[in-house]
């Protein structure tokens, strides 16, 4: 909210000296809207657990990372242990480990199936993990044997409910 108010106070204050361009030099105008917004809009497809993993399907194969919440809490993370390819989790299985400056993080399978890529990224760049956390710093890909588990993991609003329990 504050970030909000910043924001239109700079932009009052520098908006009478920017150089309006002219609608006919950009024809997408009219088409597309842009918007500021804090949260990537793939936020809404995410399913988080208490452990504070995150997944998106998509085709039957979900790709799993850790929240922004936990990469905050990790701080600037220096290496990731991931699973091999082709290794089955059951559901909250220990598959890796992150460790950061500050401390060292388990990492839990969200769902049942098996691992079918890792994101060879993150070792020569760990710190993807803490710059874009839910874009290039994901962590596995795995098949979903049991999509009945999905409906037991958070949406985005109920994980947002759960970190506000924790500040109590």
């Amino acid at each position: 909210m504050a970030m909000r108010a910043a924001l239109r106070c700079l932009s009052a204050n520098f908006a009478p000296r920017l150089p309006q361009p002219s609608p006919a030099r950009l024809p997408w105008r009219s088409c597309y809207r842009r918007t500021l917004s804090t949260t990537p809009a793939a936020h809404t497809a995410l399913k988080f657990t208490e452990k504070h993993e995150w997944v998106q399907v998509d085709g039957g194969i979900g790709t799993v990372g850790i929240s922004s919440y936990a990469q905050e809490a990790l701080g600037d993370v220096v290496y990731c242990g991931l699973p091999e390819v082709g290794q089955r989790l059951e559901k909250m299985d220990e598959f890796g480990a992150l460790e950061s400056v500050k401390a060292a993080s388990e990492l839990y399978s969200p769902l049942t199936g098996e691992v079918t890529e890792i994101n060879t990224e993150l070792a020569e760049n760990p710190g993807l993990v803490n710059k874009e956390c839910y874009a290039d710093g994901w962590l596995i890909k795995m098949t979903i044997e049991k999509p009945e588990e999905l409906d037991e993991l958070m949406d985005q609003a109920a994980y947002d409910t759960f970190l506000k329990s924790l500040e109590e």
